[in-house]
């Protein structure tokens, strides 16, 4: 095959035709290393372009992960199986429900009350704050001493408590969407992305002017080979018209360089991703601090309950119980070594 002839029909090709046609035949040759005189982009354009690329990275990384804020259940445990009643009603609804239940039937139905609005959220705290209160009922219904379950009691009071921070979570959730995810997203989907279209324009103008110099000096394309001169070893002067079509090419690459600077100095200056990280913050502090105050209010509460039970003496029928209970556990031990021997 005329390797040669070949070279010389694909650049007639590339300049004849469309500006993408010889960018890609420009793009072909320096992909078989046909070309040794490659326009050099500016240190300074390079630098940005490092500084572009490092700034999308780190937008996409962390987009990855707090994009789980989106997702309602992002803590919810995999392994609790909760029903449809469960779910119906929020967890201060049913303690409403429950203070003017009369008996175990009537506390039961409080319980499983079809709902009255959407399902209740999955969050871990609100699955604490259900299973707390599911909790506090069973010993509540098991209890037949005087008084209250303290334990039944500090559960309820748990629960709600617990929906209260789950509530805090999911204001929290809603402000990160708001006021850090949307700008976060435009900065990756938007201004980057222009900074992008921008950097692409200057290799397509790079490409077209190297094309139109070689073009210009007859520089044809060879498999195999390097870039040689289509007619004749030497370099020959270049027409008015070839100097002048180099001269438009340069203009548009400096142009298109000089655009792309400005769309990524922009990008790179924004004050808007720290903005954005600073909201970031600012709900989980908010989150945080709420969901200690309401922790910190029950905290002593329980206590409270702890202290009554441990100062309360034991009664006497329970004392009496245990000591007839511990007699025939040693008599039914002693008849059994007797019936062994």
């Amino acid at each position: 095959m005329d390797f040669k002839g070949f070279g010389k029909n694909l650049s007639n090709f590339g300049a004849q035709f469309t500006p993408f046609a010889s960018r890609t035949i420009q793009f072909t040759k320096e992909q078989f290393g046909q070309v040794e005189d490659k326009t050099q982009l500016p240190d300074e354009y390079l630098e940005l372009e490092k500084r572009a690329d490092a700034l999308k990275q780190a937008h996409q990384k962390m987009f990855a992960v707090t994009s789980s804020y989106q997702n309602e259940t992002y803590d919810y445990p995999p392994n609790i199986k909760e029903t449809f009643q469960d779910l119906g009603r929020t967890v201060s609804e049913k303690v409403h429900l429950l203070s003017s239940a009369t008996s175990t039937s009537e506390a039961q139905a409080a319980l499983v009350a079809p709902p009255s609005a959407k399902p209740q959220p999955k969050t871990f705290s609100h699955a604490i704050a259900r299973a707390s209160l599911s909790s506090s009922q069973l010993l509540h219904q098991s209890h037949t001493g005087a008084g209250e379950d303290p334990l039944a009691t500090a559960l309820e009071k748990y629960a709600l408590t617990m929906e209260r921070v789950g509530e805090a979570r999911l204001a929290q959730d809603s402000q990160i969407q708001s006021r850090f995810l949307a700008g976060w997203s435009t900065t990756l989907n938007t201004n980057l992305n222009f900074a992008t279209r921008a950097r692409k324009n200057v290799e397509k103008s790079r490409l077209s002017l190297d094309a139109v110099k070689a073009h210009a000096k007859g520089t044809t394309f060879k498999l195999g080979g390097h870039g040689a001169q289509a007619e004749g070893h030497e370099e020959q002067e270049l027409s008015p018209e070839a100097q002048e079509e180099i001269e438009k090419a340069e203009d548009e690459f400096v142009t298109q360089t000089e655009e792309a600077v400005g769309v990524m100095k922009n990008v790179l200056d924004s004050p808007e991703p720290l903005r954005n990280l600073r909201e970031l913050l600012a709900a989980q502090i908010e989150y945080h601090k709420k969901a200690y105050e309401v922790l910190s209010e029950l905290a002593p509460v329980v206590d409270g309950l702890q202290s009554e039970q441990e100062v309360c003496p034991v009664p006497e029928t329970f004392s009496f119980s245990w000591q007839l209970t511990g007699s025939a556990l040693q008599a039914s031990y002693r008849k059994s070594r007797e019936e062994a021997s």
